[in-house]
């Protein structure tokens, strides 16, 4: 990615995804989480405090060195085994059907080929299997549509790849997701073009 993308987007994103503003919607997204859990874009692990009781262990996928250094101090403050075993989102090295859940937070924004990534989340969650998930994408309101497709360009360059206009729900559906939940909503406090989100539950 670059010394940016190295270097400062990582950091970025600890400090603007780690607000207490998100903590409430981290810890809706991490409840019902069970088992052997995939995490695709760990970042620095700011969804760690809100693993619930149910999980056994999580296998992190993230392809910064940086931002898993950054998570050192939240994995060793947790009981969950938690081990980076992947770095791409798009050719997750694990079988099929070995995972009971997966969790996406503010990740599939940035994941270059994001249908790939998500056939391959189904592809290796068990049947029946959960993705839990809370990302940002294009708003339901076409005047901010409009805004979300001007300002995208400055976004993806200031934000490592950060697309505004990725139609979450029916990226999920096109990858043969069954959506069990789903609440669509503007993130209060949040300016509406980036605060767009859809936050629910997928059924493999």
């Amino acid at each position: 990615m670059g010394w940016y993308g190295d270097h400062i987007v990582p950091r970025l994103v600890n400090k603007t995804c780690g607000i207490a503003l998100l903590e409430p919607l981290r810890d809706r997204v991490c409840a019902g989480l069970r088992g052997r859990v995939l995490e695709v874009g760990f970042g620095s692990g700011l969804n760690v405090p809100f693993y619930p009781r149910t999980v056994d262990d999580v296998a992190a996928v993230e392809p910064s060195d940086l931002g898993w250094k950054l998570a050192t101090d939240r994995l060793a403050d947790t009981s969950v085994p938690v081990v980076r075993s992947g770095l791409d989102g798009q050719s997750l090295p694990f079988p099929d059907n070995s995972f009971d859940s997966a969790v996406s937070t503010w990740t599939m924004c940035t994941i270059p080929d994001v249908e790939t990534a998500l056939r391959e989340v189904r592809r290796v969650l068990a049947p029946g299997g959960t993705l839990h998930f809370v990302e940002h994408g294009l708003a339901p309101d076409t005047k901010v549509q409009r805004w979300q497709h001007r300002f995208e360009p400055v976004q993806k360059a200031v934000a490592g790849g950060c697309h505004l206009t990725r139609d979450i729900p029916s990226l999920l559906d096109s990858a043969g997701f069954e959506l069990r939940d789903l609440d669509v909503f503007y993130q209060d406090g949040t300016p509406r073009i980036m605060g767009a989100l859809s936050l629910g539950v997928a059924v493999r």
